[in-house]
């Protein structure tokens, strides 16, 4: 019986003692490391000083790269990427809402292929690997089908210059009523059979209807570049739609450690880019360059 009961007693402290060591391990873990560079869209950034001011403030903040609009000046955004040290995570393009490829005029879908190419050579100029684009957006007078098909042929004219320049074009998710699933998006970029189209992923803009993650194992390889939104459901509920979004990045319905954990799964890693309010002082940005290194640790 004494014997038993000096046993109980060793098997009890060593218990405590392997759990005590555990919690202290846990507690001193390093925080996990993903190869994703924090940037942020110029277009974000809402302080009203130069384009060198803000890029200054960018890099003072914390951030890695910075993803300019399309058609800025060249000469001014370069000399501003030459003083900071900052590199063109990716280049938006400025026309894809005003001159749709889906457009019913000719007109206006030539004008949408000059404004892409505009930014292929942007991006170039720039060292960005690739430049994010809308295609298409579906409307009352804009069929599904008629979407689909007229942006795919006007992209295919611009798909030389994206070789010769060894610049991507990625198709972003964003509410235009178009390429509502992963499936479809998957379907969408494989049709092209061009390495030089791919995918960048707005976080952000699928939680309204579905679920990151799932959209991030189904594209895997095809996602060029990733754009880090927050959304809120319980917001929108409240307040609208377009009221999720101004919420504060880890306080929406965002699950970023399931995104993350995709992400690790299909191997992605490059850029994740910042599309979020809050960026109107040194100070918010800061906070969103915090935010940021919280998500890419989750």
């Amino acid at each position: 019986m004494t014997a038993w009961i000096m046993i109980r007693s060793v098997n009890r402290r060593t218990f405590l003692s392997t759990t005590a060591l555990a919690a202290t391990s846990a507690a001193f873990a390093p925080a996990k490391t993903r190869d994703i560079r924090k940037g942020i869209m110029y277009a974000t950034i809402d302080m009203k000083v130069s384009v060198l001011e803000k890029f200054k403030a960018v890099k003072e903040a914390g951030f890695a790269g910075l993803e300019p609009m399309s058609h800025m000046t060249q000469s001014e955004v370069l000399d501003a990427f030459a003083a900071t040290g900052l590199k063109a995570a990716s280049v938006c393009c400025n026309t894809h809402w005003k001159q749709p490829l889906s457009d019913p005029d000719a007109a206006v879908r030539k004008a949408g292929v000059e404004g892409l190419l505009q930014s292929l050579r942007d991006a170039k100029a720039y060292g960005a690997t690739s430049v994010l684009f809308v295609p298409a957006t579906v409307t009352k007078q804009v069929s599904y089908t008629d979407a689909w098909t007229r942006s795919q042929a006007e992209i295919r004219k611009a798909l030389p210059l994206a070789k010769e320049l060894g610049v991507k074009i990625a198709i972003e998710n964003v509410w235009n009523q178009f390429l509502l699933s992963p499936i479809e998006a998957a379907r969408y970029v494989d049709e092209f059979e061009s390495p030089q189209v791919g995918w960048h992923l707005d976080l952000g803009n699928i939680v309204n209807f579905g679920f990151p993650e799932q959209w991030v194992r189904i594209l895997g390889k095809r996602i060029t570049k990733l754009h880090i939104k927050e959304y809120s459901r319980k917001k929108r509920d409240k307040e609208g739609p377009y009221a999720g979004f101004q919420v504060p990045f880890n306080e929406g319905d965002n699950d970023w450690p399931a995104v993350m954990a995709a992400i690790d799964e299909v191997g992605y890693t490059g850029w994740g880019i910042a599309e979020q309010g809050g960026g109107n002082s040194l100070e918010g940005l800061k906070t969103l360059a915090a935010g940021m290194d919280k998500i890419f640790a989750a």
